[in-house]
């Protein structure tokens, strides 16, 4: 419709409505009802988001026409009757709407909602209507909960809905804007690609907009207008545009662009005159254009592929300059100045990034898109050289990392600072994001599209992230039902307080149901919840491949720190190890959990010195650690060389002495600046303990140990020991076991930690009537206060009764009883395969039976233990069950029991001596989760 003209015959006036935009479902933006203002000759709407839940009960859908009214505050303005049209108001469906008005009425007093009441079954259960407004950044929800039917409760087809303004959400306001594209009218100037901008102000910048408008647009000579949101970014500096169609039909000439605010007419314009296309001009498909005249800067990129064996890659590699005053975005590196064949082992490939002046670059993001067989790839650093400058003040970006899924961390794109920024606590800075993302679990709901993140934060933003490398390693990801969790590694962008989403609308099955996304930084100790529900689909709702969300709840959880552990190798003959390794740091504030040591390379080879980056409980000053491996596979044993464990703490240093001249001063002001220099100053210093260990941990070398404890360097306090542990089985029909048997033994300065229980000096373990001695080596745990003691349940003859089990300490020599006269099978007496035992006086243990010896054991074990009733149900999905031994452990504020194998209903008694030693009642020892 070209537009409408209206004549007011009583005064004597004519008002044009011109309009020159499409009513129609399958043109322009899809619309058959627009607002018009008067004389209006640019679109100067307000887009409100409107979602319309339908509820799940049977029958609750309807094939009726659905319209709303929003009506303002109190009640002076409404929307009049907007007709919903595409929607599907299905059983347990929501149907989102944007929904364009000339006028602001949020936030809004209240909506009516109803039908038509025509079609075949017109009777509709509404649930709520959520309406959300940019422009003021307000989410309203209004509940309803009601039949919509003449043949259902009251009989009305329209009611009347009120907010609950306990829900009501306040979300980052976005203003509306006018876009303006000029194709440019020379031959072959249009295009039918996707065009996409990013506007950047001096506030800051937009997210990515996709212009998917469903008209044929962006023809030769043709004025193309589209209404966008954008945050208040002040100033308007620069805007990029760019397209991704690289093919002979991609090309297209961009005369210039436009933007207008809607509400305050501020307008700026970019003027371009340039090609996007990979075969005119410069070859490129995107451009920076300045708002105020800028100069366009082109500074030199110079990729440095590492020399390692499989170093290169044939993925399709993109680069990110960031600066003070802005960044260039993911530009994909495809015009290579001096190589053809680019990113080749110890190759050197220059590229010109052209952009408007974003000040001085302080960070690098360089990644690839994890595509072709030989995707994998060693990034040696990159080199910027700003245009003008000589070679001698090119800047280096350091990496010396893989960049693949198969090797170090799985990442595949990583932020690089300049080396002269890098300083000794800069990577205890780096914060680790894992991120869930579930699948709903709807027929058609999963996807094959690649999805990408954003995180905005109060300290800023991360850049869009493609989530390709999932930490869960389940295959084929974002399937239906399905939970994927992904860890991504950047910068500290504080709390968080909203995410973008979506996916590249590429694949056989693109479209997606995002059921939610949980955030979970343990850094800060928080879990971000980001409830979605909702189709991110082209054919789906409002068709958009890309949400907003914003956290709905952000729970505490504990807080972490980062740990860096460097494990040392020896440089003898086998001294490599494909088993699986592990480590546990214990200091005066506690101790972390058992920590799994590796990555997706090759681990542990001889002569290598590998870096690893964990999470984990700050345990203070650290006085031990326990390392080790499971055994398993061939040549499992390992000749571990040395361990170094650094995390940051906050010291006092001396102050930095300022450089001035002091000798016109006088004596006494000279003295007191003397005073204040010589002061100290709180600052972080990364601290750094030293394990040496030169030893292996093998079976059948040495000792035959698989763990071993070691001591800081010039630790003085304490000492490695060593326990002489009697394990005797007791003397009836069945109590032999040929189970694999452990013990962990606790004592004032921590535990052993889980030993297996297998070089004793008996061939066959653990027979009926037998005593069995086993040498455990750690550090002193001075006056011992429990042990806890289980076998695996892996053989056919697992049932065991053991007697009791006593203890020498050979540097005290001091022996602990510690009797138990009970069965470990999950056939007799109460199903456990694992007891948890505290000491007795020797004279107990002498008394005969006759005394009651039995029944007081009983008690004072009892009293000294409490006992913690786990249910776990199983859902109700098919094949939701399992056959493989299930194991939980509880993790309390003083200590955790350890791995509890699940056989029978899961009942379990822990001894809280621990916690008494610590002065603390057992309802101190609460369970934090599984």
């Amino acid at each position: 419709m070209k537009g409408r003209n209206i004549d007011d015959l009583g005064n004597k006036l004519v008002y044009e409505f011109p309009i020159s935009r499409w009513f129609a479902i399958d043109e322009d933006d899809g619309k058959i009802q627009r607002d018009i203002l008067v004389g209006g000759s640019q679109p100067t709407g307000i887009v409100y988001n409107v979602q319309i839940v339908t509820g799940n009960i049977r029958g609750a859908g309807t094939n009726s026409k659905v319209h709303i009214v929003m009506h303002g505050t109190k009640g002076l303005k409404n929307s009049g009757k907007v007709f919903l049209e595409g929607g599907k108001f299905e059983r347990d469906l929501t149907d989102i709407f944007n929904v364009e008005l000339a006028a602001l009425l949020s936030p809004l007093s209240r909506v009516t909602i109803g039908h038509d009441n025509r079609g075949l079954s017109t009777g509709w259960y509404c649930e709520k209507v959520v309406v959300y407004c940019p422009f003021t950044g307000i989410e309203q929800t209004f509940p309803c909960s009601k039949w919509l039917d003449e043949k259902e409760g009251d009989g009305l087809i329209e009611r009347e809905l009120y907010e609950m303004v306990s829900l009501r959400q306040k979300r980052q306001k976005k203003h509306p804007w006018s876009l303006w594209i000029w194709t440019s009218d020379l031959p072959s100037a249009g295009t039918d690609a996707d065009i996409s901008f990013q506007v950047y102000g001096e506030k800051g910048k937009s997210d990515e907009i996709r212009l998917d408008n469903k008209t044929d647009n962006f023809e030769q000579g043709q004025v193309d207008r589209f209404m966008v949101e954008l945050a208040d970014l002040g100033k308007l500096t620069k805007l990029r545009i760019w397209h991704e169609k690289r093919n002979p039909f991609g090309g297209w000439h961009l005369s210039k662009a436009t933007l207008m605010k809607t509400l305050t007419k501020e307008k700026y314009t970019f003027p371009c005159e340039r090609w996007l296309d990979t075969n005119e001009d410069d070859n490129e498909v995107v451009r920076e254009l300045p708002a105020t005249g800028e100069l366009i800067a082109e500074p030199l990129v110079t990729v440095c592929t590492g020399t390692v064996s499989g170093s290169g890659t044939d993925a399709s590699v993109f680069l990110n300059l960031i600066g003070d005053q802005g960044d260039t975005g993911d530009r994909e590196l495809i015009n290579c100045k001096n190589n053809i064949n680019k990113f080749e082992k110890g190759s050197l490939d220059e590229f010109l990034i052209e952009a408007v002046a974003i000040g001085q670059i302080r960070r690098v993001r360089i990644g690839h898109d994890g595509k072709g067989g030989g995707s994998a790839w060693f990034l040696d650093k990159v080199i910027v050289r700003e245009e003008g400058q000589a070679e001698a003040n090119a800047v280096e970006f350091p990496c010396n990392r893989w960049l693949a899924r198969n090797e170090d961390d799985g990442q595949i794109v990583r932020e690089l600072l300049k080396e002269s920024d890098i300083s000794v606590t800069f990577e205890f800075h780096y914060t680790n994001y894992h991120i869930a993302v579930k699948t709903g679990d709807i027929p058609g709901g999963s996807s094959d599209s690649d999805v990408f993140v954003k995180l905005y934060g109060e300290k800023g933003d991360t850049s869009k992230m493609m989530l390709v490398v999932s930490a869960n390693d389940l295959g084929n990801y974002f399937e239906t039902g399905r939970v994927d969790i992904f860890t991504v590694e950047t910068f500290d962008i504080g709390q968080i307080n909203r995410l973008l989403i979506g996916h590249t609308n590429k694949g056989m099955r693109a479209g997606w149901f995002l059921d939610s996304v949980q955030i979970l930084v343990p850094l800060h100790g928080k879990n971000y919840m980001f409830p979605s529900h909702r189709w991110l689909d082209e054919d789906e709702a409002d068709g958009k491949t890309t949400v907003e969300l914003y956290p709905s709840e952000i729970l505490d959880v504990e807080q972490l720190i980062n740990y860096e552990i460097t494990v040392v190798t020896g440089d003898v003959v086998f001294a490599g190890t494909n088993a699986v390794v592990f480590i546990q740091i214990y200091g005066d504030k506690g101790k972390t959990e058992v920590i799994t040591l590796g990555s997706r390379s090759n681990n542990f080879e001889r002569n290598t010195t590998e870096i690893f980056k964990i999470e984990a409980k700050d345990v203070g000053k650290i006085f031990k650690i326990r390392i080790g491996h499971n055994g398993a596979g061939i040549g499992s044993g390992w000749f571990l060389e040395t361990v170094d464990v650094k995390h940051l703490i906050m010291a006092l240093v001396p102050k930095e002495k300022k450089k001035e001249d002091k000798k016109k001063k006088k004596k006494k002001k000279k003295e007191e600046d003397e005073d204040e220099e010589g002061g100290e100053e709180m600052q972080e210093v990364v601290l750094t303990y030293h394990f040496p260990c030169s030893r292996w941990l093998a079976g059948g070398e040495e000792d035959g140990e698989l763990v071993v404890e070691l001591l800081p360097e010039d630790a003085e306090e304490m000492e490695v020991n060593t326990y002489e542990v009697c394990v005797f089985t007791g003397d009836m029909m069945g109590a032999g076991s040929d189970a694999n048997v452990y013990i962990n033994i606790y004592g004032e300065n921590g535990d052993t930690g889980e030993r297996c229980l297998k070089n004793s000096d008996n061939i066959n373990k653990f027979e009926r009537g037998q005593e069995d001695v086993f040498i455990v080596t750690a550090v002193d745990l001075g006056p011992l206060k429990k042990l806890r003691i289980r076998h695996d349940n892996s053989e056919s003859y697992s049932s065991w009764y053991l007697d009791r089990v006593e203890i020498v300490d050979t540097k005290e020599d001091t022996t602990y009883y510690f009797p138990c006269n009970r069965w470990l099978a999950v056939d007799e007496d109460d199903g456990q395969i694992a007891r948890e035992l505290v000491p007795v006086d020797e004279a107990f243990m002498r008394q005969d039976d006759d005394e009651g010896t039995s029944g007081t054991l009983g008690l004072e074990q009892k009293s000294m233990s409490t006992t913690y009733t786990l249910k776990i149900k199983t859902g109700e999905k098919k094949y939701a069950g399992t056959d493989a031994n299930v194991f939980a452990i509880l993790f309390g504020e003083n200590d955790d029991t350890g791995a509890i194998i699940q056989h029978h209903p899961c009942r379990m008694e822990a001894s809280l001596l621990l916690a008494k030693y610590l002065h603390v009642t057992h309802r101190d020892h609460q369970s934090k989760g599984l």
